[in-house]
């Protein structure tokens, strides 16, 4: 599932708890990342002019500076339209490799109800790819959707996959991308190098989420760590350096600092403080 059981979104990002209904305690994985923001602002207004242009109320709007005004407003959110609907897109991907994973284990699942949301959406391509994806590589899974803990650094995280695949146990992360001009499934972003660091750095592994009862965790560093590209023209599967590991380790280290003071401070409601003159 895209929305862990156990985990919630708070001002600070998604949290995670010991047990539903629990205190949410530590960031999660990915907004533990999100701390290492990247400047959108080219994008944003590279989409906004793109909708504007494409349009077809433009040109009558030109003579008419109220429905121009509306138009330039739709066209400013381009870029949060886009996104969402992109974060759409993924959590449908994701429920469905999620419910196929729990098939092949034998678990609980909703398989059919995952694959009629893609059909609704005009997605069944991502599913179709997939399952290829799942077929080529003799995917044997052993655990889906896992959420793992770090109590030691202080943070939480969800999983996609856990399988054995040509022999080796691996981590697998999804990520559902677009395709180029050639038809090309766009590459991940390394930034997922830092997620599955952080994956396989996990100490425990959730047992039953209700009743917040947790084991060690039974995979580490010896898993091969897998970035999955989930497209609607094929996948693509990238490995994570074994040797830039620990740089990235580091680095992730380093962001939840970061987080944990972004965090205290806003707890602290710490602002400037505007004083008067000294007296005379």
């Amino acid at each position: 599932m895209t929305s862990p059981k156990l985990a919630t979104q708070t001002g600070s990002g998604r949290m995670y708890c010991r047990m539903v209904g629990g205190e949410a305690i530590v960031p999660s994985i990915t907004t533990v990342i999100g701390m290492d923001n990247m400047d959108l602002s080219g994008w944003a207004g590279y989409m906004a002019a793109k909708s504007l242009s494409e349009d077809q109320r433009l040109s009558q709007a030109l003579a008419d500076g109220r429905q121009l005004r509306s138009l330039v407003r739709d066209a400013a959110n381009a870029a949060e339209i886009y996104r969402d609907q992109a974060a759409a897109r993924g959590d449908r991907v994701h429920n469905y490799a999620e419910a196929w994973a729990l098939q092949a284990l034998g678990q609980e699942h909703d398989l059919a109800g995952a694959k009629a949301e893609l059909e609704a959406n005009n997605e069944l391509a991502y599913a179709q790819h997939f399952e290829s994806w799942w077929a080529d590589y003799n995917v044997e899974p052993l655990a889906a959707e896992v959420t793992v803990w770090n109590d030691t650094v202080g943070y939480a995280g969800t999983i996609d996959l856990v399988a054995k695949i040509g022999g080796r146990v691996c981590i697998v992360d999804y990520k559902t991308k677009t395709s180029d001009r050639d038809g090309i499934v766009k590459r991940p972003d390394d930034k997922v190098i830092m997620q599955l660091a952080a994956a396989c750095k996990a100490e425990e592994q959730i047992v039953d989420a209700e009743a917040g009862v947790w084991k060690p965790w039974e995979y580490g560093m010896d898993s091969m760590l897998l970035a999955v590209a989930l497209g609607d023209t094929g996948t693509r599967t990238f490995m994570a350096p074994t040797s830039a590991m620990p740089d990235y380790w580091a680095k992730f280290f380093a962001l939840r600092r970061n987080w944990e003071a972004t965090h205290k401070i806003s707890q602290a409601r710490a602002t400037l403080a505007e004083i008067t003159p000294p007296a005379r």
